[in-house]
């Protein structure tokens, strides 16, 4: 059954799959916009991915909404990405068939649109399809009515009735048959559906108050979601769910949980065992199909392996344990290799599939080691979970769960077996390789340049604070014009619109870099994207916040905020998170003032919602204790001071150094000090004092 919002009759998925076809469409439309697909134009990966369809695929563009509107015709949305598996799928059965595509013709204007492209259309036809009591995911299917009220959806559907799910012929009939004879029904409930997305995505609110107890009651809350028998939040599939990680990371550093720094310890050593971490050739996958962290769902996406690095670095602090330092080397060593374009940046993907089968690239059989590894495989495969039975649809996924939760023998394994895995990756890469997604996104590289740079930072690595640097600068000659930050650039040229998740992604890298190399031309850059971020996005009549979209789009149902976490912080999580920390880097009380009244207004419509609250709940934590270090002075004591801080990160804490000059000179020796506000303490000069400072605080 999926429902229709608010009252109205549903559309029933079991009648649908009862009706029989109709010998003949009762309708001709021949339109000069419409007639044809119009993908070969795009620049997107997914999109071009289905330019040789036989179905009119059209690019989310005013032409194809005005010829909606001018002809009356509903407007069929998918929405998927390159790397999404099941959008292969329902592409091969559906999508390339002539008969579907040519009722599809007739009856829609079908619109095809890149999730990573453009989020706020994927946003809002998500949060349709949720108001409809329908669980989301991709691909994403939305009708919307032709002025662009969404009115029925679904997701993934096959050709034909299959896994009790109805056929997509018969649901294109079947909706689009209802909207002609039901139409008064069916516009009273957009609408309706249309007042309340409007309500959830952009309504007015009132400034709400906020507390660190309404900090630390969240993070209780996410501490009964905990799987105890296999780390993450319970169930499957298994998702990274990076904001949750941070949550309990957060307690652990705010308010000695050793629970929440354990159960975030359980969790990321799973992930490291695992079999959604690539062994072979290093980077995570998006998740897990099953509850144990095994089987992934195999496209590897840009943020996941951003936000792992960064997981990583704070358990290695914390730890001391070799697996989390090898799993940042053989992640930063896969981007590298796999994800760097010529033209500079990080590619956004890899796809699931190879020669039309998940995983196929990824997965072995024993036969396939023992010839690559000669004696060495019967070992190997005894660590790494190889059977001649396979461990996954008679194949093997290589994995060191077996080794339980003791990221000290797996530390050993890994090495020990790192040549005969360097064997392995040499025969793999023989193969035919994923599909790559090219495009380079501005938030998602932002995540990964932090990431490195924090990584160089801690590590004390000059290569990887190097390479976050260069590619920084690549993104920002690609992607930051005088008017706006691009959210995309497709090989040769960037996009004509931004996000306002790509500003604040990348302030948070231009303030890593700050950290990283003490160039105070990064902490320039983040001023002036933070500038931009406030005249494209900020909502100056209510001061609520900042739109996710430009202010002066028109290609869109409606401006939205963004404040509910997917796999990453949401838009109004970062935004806050970097501001404060901008503000709290540079003393600037106005630029403090604007995020406190952003974080009480967020509050007010997030404290509403049952998920994806963690991001914001994280970003008020760094608001609520802004925390600075100052390292003030020359000399190899402060060089010692300096790396003493470099080694103990924390997420919501900036670090400054100033070795000379007129801000140095404001405070009275040389020495770290630990500042909130206007207030600092007297400063710390040997490294136990300083690691005494950030244990203990004010």
């Amino acid at each position: 059954m999926t429902a229709t919002p608010d009252g109205g009759a549903p559309l029933d998925n079991a009648k649908i799959v009862s009706i029989s076809l109709p010998g003949r469409i009762e309708r001709d439309v021949h339109l000069s916009v419409i007639a044809e697909n119009r993908l070969a134009a795009s620049a997107s990966p997914y999109l071009l991915q289905h330019k040789d369809n036989p179905v009119h695929w059209q690019p989310w563009d005013e032409a194809s909404l005005a010829a909606a509107r001018e002809y009356d015709m509903p407007i069929l949305v998918s929405v998927g990405y390159a790397a999404c598996h099941w959008c292969h799928v329902m592409a091969h059965e559906s999508f390339e068939d002539a008969e579907v595509a040519a009722l599809m013709n007739r009856l829609y204007v079908n619109i095809k649109v890149d999730r990573e492209e453009r989020p706020d259309i994927d946003q809002y036809c998500m949060a349709a399809l949720t108001a409809m009591g329908e669980q989301g995911g991709w691909p994403l299917t939305m009708v919307l009515t032709p002025d662009g009220k969404p009115f029925w959806g679904g997701t993934y559907f096959p050709r034909e009735p299959r896994y009790g799910r109805p056929g997509f012929r018969n649901v294109l009939v079947q909706v689009e048959a209802a909207f002609r004879q039901r139409r008064n029904d069916i516009e009273m409930n957009a609408q309706r559906l249309r007042n309340h997305l409007k309500e959830q995505l952009a309504g007015d609110t009132e400034p709400a108050a906020i507390t660190m107890d309404t900090v630390r009651g969240f993070s209780r809350q996410v501490a009964k979601m905990y799987d105890p028998e296999a780390g993450g939040l319970a169930g499957a599939p298994k998702f990274p769910n990076a904001p949750f990680l941070e949550t309990l990371w957060r307690a652990w550093l705010r308010d000695g949980d050793v629970d929440a720094r354990d159960r975030f310890l359980e969790t990321l050593t799973a992930i490291s065992l695992g079999g959604i971490y690539d062994h072979v050739g290093g980077g995570l996958a998006r998740y897990a199909v099953d509850g144990k962290w095994l089987v992934p769902h195999f496209e590897k996406m840009l943020y996941d392996n951003a936000h792992f690095i960064r997981h990583c670095i704070w358990a290695h602090a914390e730890t001391g344990s070799d697996l989390f330092r090898l799993r940042i080397e053989e992640t930063i060593a896969w981007l590298i290799e796999d994800m760097i374009m010529p033209t500079g940046g990080f590619a956004a993907s890899l796809d699931a599939d190879s020669e039309g089968e998940e995983g196929k690239y990824y997965v072995w059989s024993r036969e396939e080691v023992e010839a690559v590894l000669g004696t060495d495989a019967p070992e190997f495969a005894r660590i790494y979970d190889i059977s001649p039975e396979g461990n996954w649809e008679g194949r093997n996924i290589p994995n060191l769960s077996g080794l339980g939760r003791d990221p000290g023998r797996a530390a050993s394994e890994v090495l020990r077996h790192a040549e005969s895995r360097a064997r392995l990756l040499k025969f793999r890469q023989s193969r035919v390789p994923p599909g790559r997604d090219t495009k380079v996104l501005a938030d998602w590289n932002g995540y990964a340049i932090r990431a490195i740079a924090e990584a160089g930072r801690y590590f004390g690595s000059e290569s990887w604070t190097s390479l976050a640097a260069d590619q920084y600068r690549h993104l920002m000659t690609i992607l930051h014009g005088e008017h706006r930050l691009a959210h995309v650039f497709d090989g040769e040229k960037a996009s004509d619109f931004g996000f306002a998740i790509d500003y604040a992604a990348m302030i948070g890298a231009a303030l890593a870099l700050n950290e990283a190399t003490g160039s105070p031309d990064y902490m320039e850059d983040a001023r002036i994207l933070s500038e931009k971020l406030r005249r494209n996005h900020f909502d100056s009549e209510s001061c609520a916040g900042f739109w996710m979209q430009e202010r002066d789009r028109n290609d869109i149902p409606m401006l939205t905020w963004n404040d509910l976490d997917e796999a990453s912080p949401s838009a109004t999580a970062q935004a806050i998170d970097a501001l404060s920390r901008l503000a709290t880097a540079t003393d600037d009380s106005s630029l403090a003032s604007l995020v406190d009244g952003l974080t009480a207004s967020a509050a007010s419509r997030i404290l509403k919602t049952r998920f994806g609250q963690a991001g914001f709940f994280n970003a008020t934590d760094t608001v609520l204790a802004a925390r600075k270090l100052v390292v003030v002075g020359t000399g190899p004591e402060v060089d010692s001071l300096w790396r003493s801080a470099c080694r103990h990160p924390h997420p919501g804490r900036i670090d400054v150094r100033l070795p000379n000059g007129p801000d140095a000179r404001r405070y009275p020796a040389d020495g770290a000090y630990l500042c909130a506000g206007m207030q600092c303490t007297p400063p710390a000069t040997t490294d136990d004092e300083l690691k005494g400072l950030l244990r203990e605080g004010f």
